[in-house]
């Protein structure tokens, strides 16, 4: 198996809708694909192939990406022949490897007996939810189990396993997405992806809205469950590669998205709020900031340059709020190069500087 040591250029390959058995009820994957076209031909897959090579860079792997639709849910002749086009070009040495993604009830014997005959390295698992609630109501048409079953498989047959979960879905619960998080942690995925429902026009959702019958999740609010959501997958050392959906014109255009908790730049917010609630870890610890003299001692919290923004919040909104929660504290935000990139450190002159994990 293909097991690359450094981050591939990944190719995407789209294909909206294909294999897939249901229409979710927050799904439109025209949308959420920005594009509107039938499963790829040999000829267009190549054209994408060249043109993302451009972007290559000191890249030493390519991988070859099929998102969008439920690959192992398309017909065996049409998981065939794209796995023959991509099986093609890594004997052209054009690409190095082949994910895909698709939905648990359609990781079978079967599926992966025909797919095993070609390279595919990964199969990213469409999960959501792992309560059966919350997958029914959402019309997922799959249970909880089927995802423990599809994962098993998936180790049997030696392939790279990730996994995908939704938060904000009808009838979820922070408590319940939590424990979603913790069962995926414990399948041991290789990496999670991690998406905030967004009502998209004209599906299911979106009539739900429009009745007053769903409320989407606020920004912050959802900030906080993904920020919890994204340490529990790092406790276990599972990567999260990605928090939000990708921007995209459509996803930035109200006729498209009507609602819910969409920022560009949601995966800085979330880390963002991992270093603000750290920060505050290590500053309660500091018994005289509440008990001690009536004269403001000076704090200098210390991060690499690479993470001063995410320390400091959006127009320095993390500041504000430690200074306006250490009222005995002059407390101040410094970029230092000799910090270990992803940890904090707590200056306080003649003092000891204790520093904080990688986030």
């Amino acid at each position: 198996m293909f097991m690359p040591t450094a981050k591939p250029l990944v190719v995407p390959i789209f294909i909206p809708h294909q294999g897939c058995p249901h229409k979710c009820a927050f799904c439109d994957q025209s949308i959420i694909t920005s594009e509107r076209r039938a499963l790829p031909h040999e000829t267009q897959i190549r054209q994408q192939v060249e043109t993302w090579l451009g972007y290559r860079g000191d890249r030493r792997s390519v991988e070859l990406a099929f998102f969008g639709g439920n690959f192992l849910g398309l017909t065996p002749h049409e998981t065939r022949t794209l796995l023959q086009i991509t099986q093609q070009l890594i004997l052209e040495k054009k690409i190095h490897s082949v994910r895909c993604s698709t939905r648990p009830d359609t990781i079978h014997e079967q599926s992966l007996d025909m797919a095993s005959q070609f390279t595919l390295d990964t199969v990213e698992i469409g999960v959501q939810s792992m309560d059966d609630q919350v997958l029914l109501k959402a019309n997922r048409g799959h249970t909880a189990q089927d995802t423990i079953r599809a994962a098993k498989l998936l180790d049997d047959y030696k392939i790279n396993k990730g996994m995908q979960m939704m938060v904000g879905l009808p009838g979820d619960t922070p408590d319940k997405a939590i424990e979603t998080a913790r069962v995926i942690a414990d399948l041991k995925p290789a990496f999670v992806r991690i998406y905030p429902l967004l009502v998209l026009k004209n599906s299911l959702v979106h009539h739900w809205y429009a009745r007053g019958e769903y409320t989407p999740m606020a920004l912050d609010d959802c900030v906080t469950l993904v920020a919890f959501l994204h340490e529990i997958f790092e406790d276990k050392k599972i990567p999260v590669i990605r928090m939000g959906l990708q921007t995209s014109d459509l996803l930035q255009d109200s006729d498209v998205m009507v609602a819910g908790p969409w920022h560009p730049a949601f995966g800085h917010l979330v880390f963002s709020r991992r270093m603000l609630n750290r920060a505050i870890e290590m500053l309660d610890q500091i018994t005289d900031l509440k008990h001690g003299p009536t004269e403001k001692s000076t704090i200098i919290l210390k991060v690499h340059p690479v993470t001063e923004s995410q320390l400091r919040g959006d127009k320095n909104h993390n500041l504000k709020i430690l200074r306006a929660r250490y009222t005995k504290a002059e407390i101040e935000i410094a970029a230092d190069p000799l910090v270990t990139p992803g940890r904090l450190v707590v200056n306080r002159p003649g003092r000891c500087s204790p520093q904080i994990p990688n986030l």
